[in-house]
């Protein structure tokens, strides 16, 4: 086949091609319709069949690089998409990480029942009677409660014990009720149950003394998120130590490997909640102008959208595809 006669004969194919390439490289694909999608893709096939004919007939000819130059545009909107990393990051976040929160759910759940259950029991129990309290808390801490000290002010001061009072040291408590699943779990059951006695004795004996306001508006604004962060810490630990107990037909090792790998995406993918209700608790929290009905209001919100996202994100939707090549095939297929 002579050049000119391939010209002839496909000219109008090349530069409806090009057409529609120059759209997609404009406006992404998503400014093409379905009919146009499948026509993309016929053109594209029929465009690398000329290359192949071009580049064996007149290899120097001035279509051949023109067809090349074509194709390599044209090449990666087919196959290529988004960059891989990226691509697998925005499908982590919008399908992955939620569907993972909710498959562990179940095991975050009995976390948060060993956390507030406890909390509950202690917080009434010191509250009718504040001696109880002496069982749980330092001296020190209960003279501060006591005369209405607010010890938080001073947390750069405060020693482990009352910083976690007011969750500043929640990572500690998140890593150790995590880990703490290794040991059949056992380990991961006491942190979350003795922080919950604790804070529960805290928190009865300010109502005891009618002092808990103002611990609840410095708290308010970051300790949804952190508190959330802590369940999903102890539903991962009770995750691993399930899979030590009851292995099913894994032995110990391989069970232990799958929780460990759920897990750890799980953690590692909200991880930036920490983030968030660092910069909450440090700008917002102990501001001493930003009324406390405004800082319950940034709790509220971002308790919502957390939560909104954990469990209505990502339902009906993991099967879809992200690169342009998987839509073409798509469309063609129900052309077909």
């Amino acid at each position: 086949m002579q050049s000119d006669e391939l010209i002839r004969q496909r000219q109008r194919e090349w530069e409806r091609l090009e057409y529609l390439l120059q759209r997609i490289e404009r406006d992404r694909v998503s400014a093409l319709s379905q009919a146009e999608l499948v026509e993309f893709g016929q053109l594209y096939r029929r465009a690398a069949s000329d290359l192949a004919i071009a580049q064996r007939d007149f290899p120097q000819n001035d279509v051949t690089a023109y067809l090349n130059q074509l194709m390599g545009r044209a090449h990666p909107v087919v196959y290529r998409g988004e960059p891989l990393v990226w691509r697998r990051l925005k499908r982590f976040y919008r399908y992955s990480l939620p569907q993972l929160y909710r498959e562990v759910f179940p095991f975050v759940a009995a976390a948060a029942l060993l956390l507030f259950v406890p909390w509950v029991v202690a917080g009434v129990v010191v509250y009718f009677n504040p001696p109880a309290a002496n069982y749980v808390l330092p001296p020190y801490l209960v003279a501060d409660i006591e005369s209405g000290n607010r010890w938080w002010k001073e947390l750069n001061n405060a020693n482990e014990i009352g910083a976690s009072l007011i969750m500043r040291n929640n990572l500690g408590v998140a890593f150790l009720a995590y880990a703490g699943g290794m040991m059949f779990g056992l380990l991961t059951v006491y942190v979350l149950v003795m922080n919950g006695i604790t804070l529960g004795a805290v928190l009865g004996l300010l109502h005891y003394y009618h002092h808990e306001m103002p611990l609840y508006e410095f708290v308010v604004g970051h300790s949804f998120l952190e508190l959330s962060e802590i369940t999903m810490a102890g539903g991962c630990g009770l995750l691993l130590g399930y899979a030590l107990l009851r292995p099913g037909l894994f032995s110990r090792r391989d069970a232990l490997g799958i929780a460990a790998q759920k897990s750890i995406r799980l953690l590692l993918g909200t991880a930036p909640l920490l983030i968030v209700a660092g910069a909450i608790e440090g700008l917002i929290s102990p501001s001493d102008f930003i009324p406390a009905w405004l800082k319950l209001g940034v709790g509220l919100t971002t308790g919502v959208l957390l939560y909104a996202y954990l469990f209505l994100v990502g339902r009906g939707a993991a099967n879809r595809r992200q690169d342009t090549g998987g839509k073409i095939q798509e469309a063609e297929y129900r052309r077909q």
